[in-house]
Parts: structure tokens; C-alpha cells; sequence
């Protein structure tokens, strides 16, 4: 392959990244890991003659498809002996009025919350994958099929079961944006103060508070109910809530807690019916190590 074919190759690659990280990230729940998936599709595009490929976009979505379900299998074991509640890796950026953020991130993280993601991380790779493709990208069944090497009824059938259970345990936020932020708000507020009663006025009485600590000492990975939630939250609050700052985690409105050395944590939290349903904290360094938040 000429320089020429490789540059033109290179341009028509770029126009699918965006799509192709997308599918990644809400397949293996981890920035890293998506873009390692992209990088792989890239590669092996290269390893090919463009004339053997009549659709490159269903292509390069099948090799990152594939390639995704060999990370999920090889992690399966790994993911077993993780300490407490497990999370993803978040997208985050602060939030400002107005601020619509880079088009990569609306990308990658628009309409996919943490608390969906800690779900299709309960999935069979081949459910994640199903659902995934067709539901959110609307791939064929037959495509689907060919990646897992079953028939597209099973594909299906694949898709059904994985959106049964995606239905059943996933809380989603019914408020618009501006919504999610006056709530948000509201509760930042009632932790910087320690306020019971305020905080126990934004919870829902059901809400799920969930923390991915890695099994650092003294963290609860899930406090339920909104009296015990908020008991928590009033006694740490004051501590840690005046370095919070309102952020966009995964497209939807949530709160980053800054260091000198920073990013400390992030919550995603879920806004049903004018009240906090669900906070989804990550203490995991790991997963905050790659977050930028500059500027």
C-alpha cells in the first residue's frame, strides 16, 4: 500500500472513529480500553485491501465489535476478584452554562449513565454485544450474528434477554438537563452544610447510593434508603462536598471533587421525579487517573 492509499485510507478511517469509539466505550465501559479497540480496527484495516471491503463503516463496527468481546472474555476472571461495587471508567467535564463540550464526548458518552453501564457490565459479553449493536446502533441481527457466529434468531434472542434485564434494574434520569443540575445542586448544597432535613428532601425514598472504592478501608460500596443516605452523606458532606464542582459525567449532570493533585472523584447521579434516585460515586484512582479536566 502507497503513501497515497494509506493517506486516503487514514481519512476515510476518521470519518468512523467518532461512531467506532462510541460502540467501544458502552461495550467495555472504559475510555482507554475503547480507544486500545479503535486503535486495533485501525490496524487491521491497514493489514487489508480497501477492494476486499464493500462496506467500510459495518467493517471497521464488526472488527471493533469482535475485538470487544475478546477484552470482556479475557477480563471476566479479573472482574471477579475486584473489591466492592464495580463502575466504569466516567467521561467528565466541568460544567458551564452554555458549554455544549467537544463533539467527541457528546459522542461517547451522550444517553449512557454510569448506572447503565455498572448493568451491561452484569451482561453475558454476547448480550452486551447484541444489545448494544442493534439497540443503540441499530446493526442488523444478521451482522450481529456473523460477529458471534450463531443465527440471527439467537442474535435475537440475545438482544430480548439482555434488554429484559437492562429494563428491570436500570434507573434512568427523566428530567431534562437544567432539571438534573437545580437537584444537583440542591444536594451539593445540603452536603457542604451537613443539612439532614434538606438532604433527605432531595432524596428519593428509594434511592441507591453505590461507591467504587476498590476496597478502600472504611467506604461502604452501597448505603440504601434515603434516611441512611442522607445520615451518610450530612456526616462526610461538610469534609469533602466544598471541593465538589458541578460537572457533566456522561452527558448527564453529576459532581467532580478536586485535589491539588486533581481529579479525587466523581458521582453520577440520577434524577427521577424532581429528586436524587441514584448516586453512583468512583473513588478508584484508576479510573480517575486519565481524566482531564483543564481549562
Amino acid at each position: 500500500m502507497n503513501r497515497t492509499d494509506v493517506d486516503w485510507l487514514a481519512h476515510e478511517f476518521e470519518l468512523h472513529r467518532d461512531q467506532l469509539q462510541a460502540v467501544a466505550y458502552r461495550m467495555l465501559g472504559s475510555v482507554g480500553e475503547a480507544e486500545d479497540a479503535v486503535q486495533e480496527a485501525w490496524l487491521r484495516l491497514t493489514r487489508v485491501s480497501d477492494r476486499q471491503i464493500d462496506n467500510l463503516g459495518a467493517w471497521l463496527t464488526t472488527v471493533v465489535g469482535r475485538v470487544c468481546i475478546d477484552l470482556l472474555r479475557a477480563r471476566r476472571s479479573r472482574r471477579e476478584e475486584y473489591m466492592g461495587t464495580w463502575m466504569p471508567e466516567p467521561v467528565v467535564r466541568l460544567d458551564r452554562e452554555g458549554d455544549t463540550g467537544p463533539e467527541h464526548e457528546a459522542v461517547l458518552a451522550d444517553t449512557m449513565g454510569i448506572a447503565l453501564l455498572v448493568v451491561l457490565e452484569t451482561l453475558t459479553p454476547a448480550e452486551r454485544l447484541a444489545f448494544v449493536l442493534h439497540d443503540m446502533f441499530a446493526v442488523p441481527f444478521d451482522d450481529i450474528a456473523a460477529m458471534l457466529e450463531r443465527t440471527p434468531d439467537a442474535a435475537r434472542q440475545l438482544a430480548s434477554r439482555a434488554r429484559r434485564r437492562v429494563r428491570g434494574a436500570t434507573p434512568t434520569s427523566d428530567a431534562d438537563l437544567d432539571t438534573q443540575r437545580s437537584v444537583v445542586s440542591a444536594f451539593l448544597s445540603a452536603a457542604r452544610e451537613g443539612n439532614f432535613d434538606a438532604l433527605l428532601a432531595v432524596l428519593d425514598p428509594d434511592v441507591m447510593f453505590r461507591v467504587d472504592a476498590r476496597g478502600i478501608a472504611g467506604v461502604p460500596p452501597l448505603v440504601t434508603g434515603a434516611q441512611d443516605v442522607a445520615k451518610y452523606v450530612a456526616a462526610v458532606g461538610p469534609r469533602f462536598a466544598k471541593r465538589c464542582y458541578p460537572a457533566r459525567v456522561n452527558g448527564g449532570a453529576g459532581l467532580v471533587t478536586l485535589s491539588p493533585h486533581g481529579v479525587q472523584a466523581v458521582a453520577g447521579l440520577t434524577v427521577m421525579h424532581g429528586r436524587i434516585a441514584g448516586i453512583d460515586l468512583i473513588l478508584d484512582p484508576d479510573k480517575l487517573v486519565g481524566i482531564d479536566i483543564s481549562g
